[in-house]
């Protein structure tokens, strides 16, 4: 019994130490590798709100689903206008999902709207070809850099 311990203790030991090996070696994401999007958008909060639904009717796409994080942290004394967005198209979604039913991770595409400690309006998303990538299926890649496109077009418009 006890050299089974022994091996026990020996393995555990080797996990903890290749883990501790494999976290020392991992570096922080940046922005550039996040492919972090964000825009100083003209206008109000709420015109920007407005604007971004507006858009992303315009572009084939619709509000699935919307968190209101600055009422939800209103609950806890921070005042904050923000808002996420989650939007898709269930046409895309079909297809995504039919490729692979993992992409729930990354769609639909969160936008998050808010306004800043200066006042500006800011909206941001992730890349969805960054979150699609892992993935490695072509439909799902290709699916990425159309989202990625559109959401550009979207964000372009705000700046104006």
């Amino acid at each position: 019994m006890n050299a089974t311990k022994t091996i026990r203790r020996t393995a555990v030991s080797a996990v903890l130490v290749l883990f501790t090996i494999a976290l020392i070696n991992l570096k922080p994401a940046s922005a550039q590798e996040w492919s972090l999007q964000q825009v100083a958008a003209k206008g109000t909060y709420a015109e920007t709100v407005a604007k971004v639904k507006k858009g992303i009717a315009k572009g084939g796409m619709m509000v699935l689903g919307e968190i209101n994080q600055g009422k939800i942290l209103s609950m806890t004394g921070l005042k904050l206008k923000a808002v996420s967005l989650f939007i898709g198209n269930p046409t895309m979604g079909k297809k995504l999902f039919s490729a692979d039913p993992g992409v729930g991770i990354a769609v639909p595409v969160r936008v998050n709207i808010f306004e800043g400690k200066n006042g500006k309006v800011y909206v941001n998303y992730v890349k969805p070809s960054v979150q699609l990538a892992p993935f490695q299926n072509k439909a799902v890649i290709m699916a990425g850099s159309k989202l990625d496109q559109k959401l550009g077009k979207l964000l372009s418009m705000l700046a104006k």
